[in-house]
């Protein structure tokens, strides 16, 4: 597909990440990676050119698209350090995960026989912020972050765009994981809200694309 006059190469990412245990188990979320295929088709049909990052989903790529598969948060923060570096701006919509086993066993975890407790302790470290570590260094670049809350999501939605450094947030619960349709609210810096309720997810990517678009001064023509 030829790239329209006034495209953007944006960054993508989708789905979620896996934190392995041993070889068979691993850490993860019930993130589809619908939200983020859908804005990469959103941009690519925009005549933008589009870096997919994406967690271990079983998702057809969008035509156009360079897909990029990874599956910890530190292989997505080192395929978004490899591609944001000549993006317009990257939407983060990947469900990360914050934490890893602090280490990983070689071999398949097994209950000891003669264990007599029926709980088990797994030590966890925290994994690095993708968001905030590509807010720091962003430049003239734009970010939209995405934020998953299932109580005051507001607040929360608000003190991260602040805290990781993004020029918008879009905002979402639990409800969104997994399904076709979704309710969400888009919050600007400059105090503006958009809210797009219980629409496919198809619908609500074309307008996050648009909202990309604006910040990053590309007409965007209904």
């Amino acid at each position: 597909m030829a790239l329209a006059k006034d495209s953007l190469r944006l960054v993508v990412t989708a789905g979620p990440t896996r934190e392995y245990i041993d070889p068979v188990r691993y850490l993860s979320n019930e993130s589809s990676g619908k939200m983020g295929f859908a804005i990469a088709q959103a941009a690519l049909d925009r005549g933008h050119e589009v870096v997919l990052i994406a967690g271990p989903v079983h998702l057809p790529t969008p035509q156009g698209a360079l897909r990029v598969d990874v599956v910890s948060a530190r292989d997505m923060l080192a395929a978004l350090k490899e591609h944001f570096e000549g993006a317009a701006g990257l939407i983060m919509a990947a469900a990360v995960a914050d934490y890893r086993p602090a280490r990983r066993k070689a071999g398949k975890w097994k209950k000891k026989p003669d264990e007599a407790s029926s709980t088990v302790s797994l030590d966890l470290v925290e994994n690095p912020d993708l968001l905030a570590t590509l807010g720091r260094r962003k430049g003239h670049r734009r970010i939209m972050g995405f934020a998953l809350e299932t109580s005051d999501g507001k607040r929360r939605a608000l003190q991260k765009m602040q805290r990781k450094n993004t020029d918008c947030i879009a905002l979402n619960g639990a409800q969104a994981l997994n399904a076709d349709r979704t309710t969400l609210t888009l919050f600007h810096r400059d105090g503006e809200q958009q809210r797009f309720e219980d629409r496919t997810k198809a619908q609500v990517a074309r307008e996050l694309v648009r909202a990309m678009e604006a910040l990053c001064g590309a007409p965007s023509e209904a």
